[in-house]
């Protein structure tokens, strides 16, 4: 125990002498050297931690700062979508009110005809019979023969019915064949069907006056069809002096890969037709 005691008692000596040479130091200016000591020896190591501090919080800015453009970024892509798809329901809009604003105006223009629309709800994907399917059928009173029109022209006809559903045989079908005339001249013949927007009106006799850009119509010849509804205009006419009739190419007023709503003639029907109601 006084071995312990005298030990406590040479530190506690050893630390005020210390103290006091340090204090005599400062006083009589004799600091200087070895501050200078100390500080060359901690400065390059505070100066090193100091930049790893700097370095480590500007990586952590730069991250922080690249996470908040990143969600920024997503913001606005959010914004740019969000943008985007109400063009396109406007324009969908524009273009629906496009379409009922020409049904509208052949309704008001041929008062005299009770029409149904339709949309289109299927094509002839092969094109070796030209047809269109439509979302009417018996439910809403369509029948086999009736004409189908849009608000530029002449379509074709209704050759089959189910319920809800039925199949327009289109103007351009080789099969089809509709009693037409020259709108300047009045000259008749009949417009039949053939590959894409181009129809032929043939038996058109020779002496009658077409020229192109004449307008071909319905003539309601053979009862078919209603009068005076537009099929298209001539683009070109083949005469022969050795032939009783004249011919001339057709270009439907109507873009049938287009169609996206058409119109049921209800308050027509076609004498003697021949198609078996289904």
């Amino acid at each position: 125990m006084s071995w312990k005691r005298d030990k406590s008692t040479i530190v506690l000596v050893v630390l005020s002498l210390g103290l006091v040479f340090m204090l005599f130091l400062r006083q009589t200016w004799h600091m200087d050297p070895l501050q200078d000591l100390l500080l060359g020896t901690v400065a390059p190591v505070q100066y090193a931690l100091s930049q790893l501090i700097n370095n480590a919080g500007a990586k952590f800015q730069a991250l922080v700062q690249m996470q908040q453009r990143e969600a920024q970024k997503k913001e606005l892509e959010k914004t740019v979508n969000q943008l985007m798809l109400r063009t396109v329901e406007l324009e969908e809009t524009k273009i629906e009110l496009e379409i009922l604003r020409e049904q509208l105006g052949f309704k008001e223009a041929n008062p005299q005809y009770q029409i149904l629309s339709a949309e289109v709800i299927g094509q002839d994907p092969t094109n070796l019979v030209r047809f269109l399917l439509i979302d009417r059928g018996k439910r809403d009173g369509i029948k086999a023969g009736m004409p189908v029109i849009s608000s530029r022209g002449l379509v074709g006809r209704i050759d089959q019915v189910g319920t809800e559903w039925s199949k327009v045989l289109l103007l351009t079908d080789a099969s089809s064949a509709v009693s037409a005339m020259i709108q300047r001249s009045r000259a008749t013949g009949s417009v039949q069907g053939r590959t894409g927007r181009n129809l032929v009106m043939r038996y058109i006799p020779q002496g009658e006056s077409v020229e192109v850009e004449d307008i071909v119509i319905t003539s309601g010849l053979g009862g078919n069809f209603p009068k005076h509804l537009v099929i298209g205009q001539v683009t070109a006419v083949r005469q022969s002096d050795v032939e009783m009739f004249q011919e001339a190419t057709i270009r439907s007023a109507v873009d049938f890969n287009r169609l996206e709503v058409v119109m049921v003639i209800l308050s027509f029907t076609p004498i003697d037709f021949g198609l078996p109601e289904q």
